[in-house]
């Protein structure tokens, strides 16, 4: 299994983060942080980049349920999506797989809840 799911989808890239938000929200979950890569490579480096943020998306009864079971889970949270433009300029959409992120905890309990966050984000990238 991989680190992450992607799809290349057929959206401009600021449809994609509206179909990503809206698809996220339909599931329970929030954008609790955006991170623009592009712009901070520019202020902090200089450098130019493609166009790629990155979503901390939450779904507060799931990270509550995970910190309860885990208290040090949050160094994992929330699960980050990432909209980017690749270099052929079509647009990737790529989610954290919390399969394969909550197995280095080694906490059996989280199992059933990262094959739940896991299943609604699925059905997010499918939909969009």
């Amino acid at each position: 299994m991989s680190y992450h799911n992607s799809k290349v989808v057929n959206y401009s890239f600021d449809e994609t983060l509206l179909k990503v938000t809206e698809e996220l929200k339909k599931e329970g979950f929030g954008i609790l942080t955006e991170i623009d890569v592009k712009e901070t490579l520019k202020k902090k480096l200089d450098v130019d980049f493609r166009r790629y943020k990155i979503l901390g998306a939450c779904n507060p009864p799931f990270a509550y349920k995970a910190l309860q079971t885990e208290e040090t889970l949050g160094v994992l949270l929330p699960c980050n999506v990432v909209v980017q433009e690749k270099d052929d300029n079509t647009i990737q959409i790529s989610f954290i797989n919390p399969m394969e992120s909550m197995k280095n905890v080694g906490n059996p309990a989280l199992e059933e809840i990262a094959s739940e966050v896991s299943e609604k984000l699925e059905k997010v990238l499918q939909k969009i």
